[in-house]
């Protein structure tokens, strides 16, 4: 097989033809790194992280990183890249991780992109790596201030008169992307709205095979996510969120004191709310998280779902070395008579 990939790459290149990339998306706690690291050592790949909240560095427990252990010696890319309290945006990571692709393919290997930020995996699919909306950072300054001053609420508002299209796809709690909407509408005096509809109209740089990891029953997948945030107490989620409180990190970065796992848990370090309170808070926001996910990569009818937990044809509940084998078929299908 990474002869094959080898061989088309090749082809590829002097054909001109679009990079192919694999993307493994869905729910959080879902499977995702196994599986792209399974089908990167089966397909000689490497890895680009598509996680809006593993770019930053010091927040490791509470964004899932994966450790040495779970990559087991594949390359990943677009992890530890930014500060907490830098401003990072889907054009940013659309253009690294641009960048990232063309030297995994320039290799003869294969770009496999792994996270569930559906927005950075669009933007960069449709190559978006500049932001066609302008930037004005004065006037953001100003609204960041005036959500600040008036509440998340009130600037929101603001957003469903001027383009209450936008509005309804973006949560009210989300104030940086409220903002970004307003900014564009100030630059342009267009919709983000609509300037995104004639983006999706363009057509991507790449030939992307995207698929997707989820559960029939839902239950199951909430289960999942419970242990896993079981296990980011056990190892240490308390500590890292006050060591980032203690360095004034929630003060300088709105992003880090609203990422999902640390604003839950700043109650209990700042004393305010019990530990087994925040921590059926943070499970409970993250099934919300995981139930926002599926609605936005449920809405792309370009991907190849598998339902992790339906049984095989034989009647046997799936392992993990089938999963594996279903995902290998459905990018071989897609991939490779695509190109040749």
């Amino acid at each position: 097989m990474p002869e094959l990939i080898t061989a088309i790459t090749a082809i590829a290149a002097e054909k001109k033809i679009k990079p192919t990339v694999l993307a493994v998306v869905g729910p959080t706690a879902s499977g995702k790194t196994a599986l792209s690291v399974a089908l990167a050592k089966r397909l000689d790949g490497e890895i680009i992280s598509c996680d809006s909240m593993q770019i930053y560095k010091r927040m490791d427990i509470g964004t899932a990183k994966p450790t040495a252990e779970e990559m087991q010696g594949i390359p990943h890319y677009m992890i530890d890249i930014a500060e907490p309290e830098n401003e990072f945006s889907s054009a940013d990571f659309a253009t690294l991780a641009a960048e990232h692709i063309n030297d995994i393919s320039s290799r003869g290997k294969l770009p496999i992109i792994c996270g569930g930020t559906g927005l950075y995996l669009d933007t960069l699919l449709r190559g978006d790596t500049e932001d066609g909306g302008g930037a004005d950072s004065e006037y953001r300054a100003y609204m960041t201030a005036l959500a600040a001053e008036k509440g998340a609420d009130y600037v929101y508002s603001m957003l469903c008169e001027k383009d209450p299209e936008s509005a309804e796809a973006i949560h009210p709690n989300n104030v940086k992307r409220v903002i970004r909407a307003l900014e564009v509408y100030h630059v342009t005096g267009r919709k983000k709205s609509e300037l995104d509809r004639l983006s999706k109209q363009k057509e991507s740089p790449y030939d992307a095979c995207i698929i997707g990891i989820r559960y029939a029953d839902r239950q199951k997948l909430y289960d999942r996510i419970d242990r896993r945030v079981d296990i980011m107490i056990s190892e240490g989620l308390e500590n890292e969120v006050r060591t980032l409180d203690r360095d004034g990190i929630f003060e300088k970065s709105r992003t880090a004191c609203q990422a999902i796992g640390y604003k839950e848990m700043l109650g209990f370090v700042r004393g305010e709310m019990p530990l087994d309170i925040c921590v059926d808070e943070l499970k409970r926001a993250t099934r919300r998280y995981a139930k926002r996910q599926m609605t936005w990569f449920g809405s792309h009818g370009n991907v190849r779902w598998i339902d992790a937990d339906t049984p095989m044809d034989d009647g046997r509940d799936k392992t993990f070395e089938d999963i594996v084998n279903i995902a290998e078929k459905l990018f071989s299908e897609y991939g490779y008579c695509d190109i040749i």
